[in-house]
Parts: structure tokens; C-alpha cells; sequence
């Protein structure tokens, strides 16, 4: 079966930014690897609280390359260069994962114990959850560094990690759909009521868990 990393990575690797094809297709497998091993690590913690608790506290998956033009793009209003290298040093978010979470308590554990692994290292850490961003989003985002075993050596690799609950990918999800795929600027009044059914969504949240905590102590 066709892996679909290695799939997207070929749609993406081909770019006029990008002068050294062979760097970039390097670099686009690295991070496609570095993607594939942190997608195990949260599928084992899965696996294992639901061993110890019967519970699943992961939701669901999702992972992504940033592609060529996307990076050129984000170093170009940073005022970085465009090259392989000054991607590697300057962007943390080539390789991107989502860990959509039950409920909010399960954010902090999978992020207590995946800290633990003694290979992850944290670059930066954004609570966007206990401090919601300007237009009501809230997630936990971990920028981490993991090494990546190749054949020829380890080598290192950069990711954004985004830790959420259901409720809080549905929100962002549509949030972004509004926002930036519409051809009209969104009006405040919309600005508004978006943000204010952030903050409706996130006390479902609190709601949700405080019924499940209920449950469980029957």
C-alpha cells in the first residue's frame, strides 16, 4: 500500500522557490519521517491508556507538509532568505500534526506524557487554551525537535504539534473556512459572534468533561 506522506511529499517537492531540487526533496522526506514517527509515538500512548483505563483519550490524527510555495511564502514576510537551510533554521512548521482530543483533560495528559520521551525536544510551547487567541481559537501548540534515523545517520527534524478537543477542531476548523476562504473580508459583526461561540463551545467543553467525570463515578 502507498504510504500517503510519500504521496503528498511528491505533489509538493516540485518549486520555482527552491533552486536545489535534491535539498528540498531531502528536506520533504525528513520531515515526512519526522511526521510518520510522531504519529506512532501519540498512536502508543493511545493504545496504552486505553490498556490501563479502557478509555481512548485520542480522538483522531491528522498530519501535513507545508508545501514549497507555503514555506518560501512565510520566510519571505519573516525576512529570511529562501533556501533550504535558512527553512531548516528558521521554520518549525514544515511538518505539522493534529491530536484531536475527547474532552480537555485528555490535552494535558497526552501532552504530560509525550514530554516525557527523552527524544522530543521542546522548542516552544503556546496554550492557546487557558489564553484563547485574538478571535476566540483556542489549542495547545508544541513546537518540538525529534531525531529522525536514516540510513546514512540521525538527523533532526522541526514540527508543530496542535493538541485539541473536538469541540475546539470544530470551532477552528470552520473558523478558518470563514475566515480565509471567503472572498469577502469577514465583518466584525461575524468577527464577533464567531468569537463568542468560541467561548459557548468551550464551555460545552467543561460541561462535557464534568458529565463524564460524573459517569465515571457511578
Amino acid at each position: 500500500m502507498d504510504n500517503p506522506i510519500n504521496q503528498e511529499m511528491q505533489s509538493l517537492c516540485d518549486d520555482e522557490d527552491f533552486k536545489d531540487d535534491q535539498a528540498l526533496h531531502e528536506l520533504q522526506h525528513l520531515c515526512s519521517a519526522a511526521l510518520m514517527q510522531l504519529r506512532l509515538k501519540f498512536e502508543v500512548l493511545d493504545s496504552e491508556f486505553h490498556l490501563q483505563h479502557s478509555t481512548n483519550p485520542i480522538h483522531h490524527i491528522e498530519s501535513r507538509l507545508k508545501s514549497p510555495k507555503s514555506m518560501a511564502a512565510k520566510l519571505r514576510k519573516n525576512g529570511y532568505a529562501v533556501t533550504i537551510e535558512s527553512a531548516k533554521q528558521n521554520l518549525n512548521d514544515i511538518a505539522g500534526i493534529r491530536v484531536v482530543c475527547r474532552f480537555l483533560e485528555d490535552v494535558y495528559d497526552i501532552e504530560r506524557v509525550f514530554m516525557m520521551h527523552s527524544d522530543v525536544k521542546l522548542i516552544k510551547r503556546e496554550d492557546y487554551i487557558a489564553k484563547p487567541n485574538f478571535n476566540g481559537y483556542r489549542s495547545l501548540h508544541l513546537d518540538v525537535e525529534i531525531p529522525v534515523y536514516l540510513s546514512s545517520g540521525v538527523e533532526y527534524a522541526k514540527a508543530e504539534i496542535q493538541i485539541r478537543t473536538v469541540a475546539q477542531d470544530f470551532w477552528a476548523s470552520l473558523e478558518h473556512d470563514l475566515r480565509y476562504k471567503g472572498a469577502k473580508k469577514v465583518p466584525e459583526h461575524i468577527s464577533k459572534e464567531m468569537f463568542d461561540t468560541a467561548a459557548e463551545i468551550a464551555a460545552i467543553d467543561k460541561k462535557m468533561q464534568r458529565m463524564y467525570y460524573e459517569i465515571q463515578s457511578l
